[in-house]
């Protein structure tokens, strides 16, 4: 007999299954696989991340009822004022990282819980947005070429991973480590207290 979880992960991302297991709340993954192009344009990169996430958790909670709660989450890197993305190649990737030596930057990750809305439930949301500043030390060129041909800043957004070989680029940090892994396991725990999916002493 299958066992129903309460809490739904609207992610793919590996990193994200591995920071909200540390919360010790069972969960399972269904992907929200939301086209860059649908989600809805924002005054602001911080209003931007938060309707995508929650955007990615209503796309999976119309396909669930109301005692299933979904996350969704969105991390963004944000230089002044435009956001850094995903690169598409290495070339890009050390486009990005030259750019990010030596200044400092901003990680924004909205996250968002949706009770399942199938059967036409009436919609219950909470979003927020967390954000982490990330000041990197001044590094070489060819520090940094090595760096992308480990192949790890291709599936990163900014073109880096704080918890693997990149975090030898940072030097400073303000806020919290993990939003900038991709989860701000504090500000998530808050919530899933409040959807009861938490004890007050927890």
């Amino acid at each position: 007999m299958k066992v129903t979880l309460p809490l739904i992960l609207a992610s793919a991302s590996p990193r994200r299954r591995e920071l909200l297991r540390r919360l010790q709340v069972p969960f399972e993954v269904v992907p929200a696989n939301l086209p860059e192009e649908e989600v809805v344009p924002a005054p602001s990169p911080e209003e931007g991340a938060r309707r995508a996430a929650l955007q990615k958790a209503r796309a999976v909670a119309v396909r669930y009822p109301a005692e299933r709660l979904i996350l969704g989450a969105d991390t963004i890197v944000v230089l002044g004022d435009e956001i850094l993305g995903k690169p598409r190649d290495e070339a890009e990737a050390l486009s990005m990282l030259l750019r990010l030596q030596g200044c400092t930057h901003r990680v924004i990750t909205g996250v968002a819980l949706v009770r399942g809305r199938a059967g036409g439930d009436r919609p219950v949301e909470r979003s927020e947005v967390v954000v982490t500043e990330v000041q990197f030390r001044p590094a070489t060129r060819a520090e940094l070429v090595n760096y992308v041909r480990t192949g790890e800043p291709l599936d990163k957004a900014g073109a880096y991973a704080i918890q693997g070989r990149g975090g030898g680029l940072v030097v400073g940090l303000k806020g919290c480590y993990f939003n900038v892994v991709g989860l701000p396991l504090a500000r998530v725990a808050q919530m899933l207290r409040e959807f009861g999916l938490l004890g007050v002493g927890e």
